[in-house]
C-alpha cells in the first residue's frame, strides 16, 4: 500500500505570502487495521522496510504536482520515500505562478556556484529530520536522510543539478528536461553553460522537446543543432553521469495529466509515442538509476561517462 502525508515549512528570507512550502510525502504503509487509523486515514510506514532512502523532486514551472503523481507512486512502490511540494511565488520578476523556487540572485556571474540557487532544499531537508525524530510519525526512525537522491523537470530539473552539491546526503540527481545553460539576461556571455557537479547524475529529455527548442533565444544561441542538455552533459563532474535522448517523447511526457491552462505547453511538439509507454521508460530510467543498475536508453540515444580512477 502507498500512502502520503501532508506538512507545511517556510522558506527562510522569503517573504510573506511567499514563504510558504506544502509538502506531501509518498511511502510504503502497513495498515494495521487500527481504530487510529480508521479515524485520521493516516497508516504508518512499513517498519520492515526501514531505512528508507528518500526522492526530493523539483517540479517545473507552472507545473502543479498533481502531474508527477504518477511518478512518486512508482518510486515509493519501489522502496523510496518521495517528496513533492507546492510553492507559489515569483517565477520571473513581477510574475506569480507556481515554482521549485529559484534565487536569481544566487544564479548571477558573480554568485553562481556560492550557494544553491533552490531556496526550498534546505527547509525539506529539516522537516524530513523533523518527521524522522518525532515519535508516533507515520515515518519515525523510517528515513534514511544520507541516502536522499534530488530530481526535477524543466526548471526543477536545473535548479536540483545547480543545488545538489552543497548538501552532503544528496548522493545523486536526475532531471528531465533540465540543464544548466545561463540566461544572457543574468548577465553571462552567450552560450555559457553553467558547471554542476554531483556524485551520480542523469539527464534525460526528448527529442520532441519544443519548449526547449523556443526557449534557445535566451543563451545567446538559436541553432536548431544545439543542444543544452548535451552541453551540460559536457560540462558536469561526477563519478558516474548518464545522458538519455528518448525517442519520440517532448518536453511534458514526465508530466500527467498535464494543465494546457498554464506554463508553455503550447510551445511544445507532439509525441510520436504512446504517453503511457513513454512515462513506463522514464519510470524505468530513473529507477535504474536510483538503483545502480544499467541504464537501458532504447528506444532513444545514451551516453554513460565515469570518472577516471584517482
Amino acid at each position: 500500500m502507498i500512502r502520503a502525508l501532508f506538512d507545511s515549512t517556510l522558506l527562510p528570507d522569503a517573504p510573506a505570502p511567499y514563504h510558504a512550502l506544502q509538502v506531501k510525502a509518498y511511502y510504503p504503509a502497513a495498515p494495521s487495521g487500527s481504530e487510529r487509523e480508521r479515524m485520521t486515514g493516516q497508516i504508518m510506514a512499513d517498519r520492515t522496510l526501514a531505512p528508507l532512502p528518500v526522492v526530493i523532486f523539483l517540479n517545473g514551472i507552472n507545473i502543479g504536482i498533481e502531474s508527477y503523481h504518477w511518478l512518486a507512486l512508482e518510486l515509493a512502490g519501489a522502496g523510496f520515500v518521495t517528496v513533492l511540494y507546492t510553492h507559489i511565488a515569483e517565477t520571473l520578476p513581477g510574475v506569480i505562478g507556481l515554482t521549485p523556487g529559484i534565487d536569481l540572485s544566487k544564479a548571477q556571474p558573480e554568485t553562481y556556484g556560492n550557494a544553491p540557487t533552490c531556496p526550498a532544499i534546505a527547509p525539506i531537508l529539516e522537516l524530513l529530520a523533523r518527521w524522522n525524530a518525532q515519535e508516533g510519525h507515520p515515518l519515525h526512525q523510517m528515513l534514511d536522510l544520507e541516502r536522499v537522491a534530488l530530481g526535477g523537470h524543466s526548471a526543477g530539473g536545473t535548479v536540483a543539478l545547480q543545488s545538489a552539491r552543497f548538501f552532503p546526503q544528496i548522493q545523486a540527481v536526475f532531471a528531465y528536461a533540465g540543464h544548466t545553460m545561463a540566461s544572457t539576461l543574468l548577465g553571462f556571455p552567450p552560450g555559457t553553460v553553467l558547471p554542476v557537479s554531483a556524485r551520480r547524475i542523469l539527464l534525460m529529455r526528448g527529442d520532441r522537446d519544443g519548449v526547449i527548442a523556443a526557449s534557445r533565444a535566451r543563451y545567446g544561441t538559436d541553432s536548431a543543432r544545439h543542444d543544452p542538455v548535451s552541453a551540460t552533459f559536457e560540462a558536469a563532474s561526477a563519478e558516474e553521469i548518464w545522458e538519455v535522448l528518448l525517442s519520440g517523447a517532448n518536453h511534458f511526457s514526465i508530466a500527467h495529466p498535464v494543465d494546457e491552462t498554464s506554463g508553455r505547453i503550447f510551445l511544445d511538439e507532439e509525441m510520436t509515442r504512446p504517453a503511457a509507454e513513454l512515462r513506463a521508460q522514464i519510470a524505468s530510467l530513473i529507477l535504474a538509476f536510483l538503483q545502480g543498475r544499467e541504464i537501458q536508453g532504447e528506444p532513444g540515444v545514451m551516453r554513460h561517462r565515469m570518472a577516471h580512477p584517482r
